[in-house]
């Protein structure tokens, strides 16, 4: 059992929270949508680089279960990635809670850590429908495109700055409508960080949704990509 890897998963996870929520919940006021975009764009941009020759930086149940299911990884090491994700996730929104509390203009009635969710916890009021489409589309684009850089030799020094860009364009689009998940741990470890320490559970109940949806939309991205690639 190569430990490193999961440790890395863990850590990725850790920073794509602390950043990217963080971007939200600490800046959001200053940089608005456009900037919480990037900010997770470019936080996993970064990861690429960084993890990427020890995990293959997932940092996202939703790539680990499409990559367990296209047969490039065994049963056990998805288990312990996801394992690692999710505590990852929990501990990242622990960090930024407690940087978050120290603010003056922090308050429980408002505070989000960046959850996502629809209805009325959706930015711009969108329903459960809306949330399902969406998130099901985006994260099957984000797979489809990394699957289509990571499986050729000659796009691996690239992977990194295409995956951190469709990861900025996906939340150009989908911030209003749920605040962008494609990533189960990543909406895990807010919303239950909020539960935990202000018992707001509102986020928490949509959780169904921000599992699920990304996990659909991962496997047909990538088995879509599959389906068309020439690289055997």
């Amino acid at each position: 059992m190569n430990k490193n890897k999961y440790f890395a998963e863990f850590i990725g996870t850790m920073l794509l929270v602390l950043l990217g929520c963080g971007s939200a919940v600490l800046a959001g006021d200053y940089v608005g949508f456009l900037g919480i975009a990037f900010a997770f764009g470019l936080t996993v941009l970064a990861l690429v680089y960084a993890i990427g020759p020890i995990s293959g930086c997932h940092v996202n149940p939703a790539i680990t279960i499409a990559m367990l299911a296209t047969g490039k990884m065994e049963k056990i090491d998805a288990l312990w990635y996801i394992v690692a994700q999710v505590l990852g996730a929990i501990v990242g929104a622990w960090i930024l809670f407690s940087i978050a509390t120290g603010g003056a203009n922090f308050d429980v009635a408002t505070a989000s850590l960046g959850s996502n969710g629809y209805d009325l916890l959706s930015p711009a009021g969108y329903t459960l429908g809306s949330a399902i489409v969406a998130e099901i589309a985006l994260t099957a684009v984000f797979l489809f495109v990394i699957c289509g850089v990571v499986e050729r030799v000659d796009n691996v020094a690239f992977a990194g700055l295409a995956i951190g860009l469709t990861l900025t364009i996906i939340h150009i689009v989908g911030i209003p409508v749920t605040g962008v998940s494609v990533n189960p741990a990543r909406s895990i470890g807010p919303a239950l960080i909020l539960g935990l320490t202000c018992g707001k559970w509102a986020y928490f109940n949509q959780l169904g949704v921000f599992i699920c949806a990304p996990i659909v939309g991962g496997l047909l991205g990538a088995f879509a990509w599959k389906s068309v690639s020439t690289v055997k």
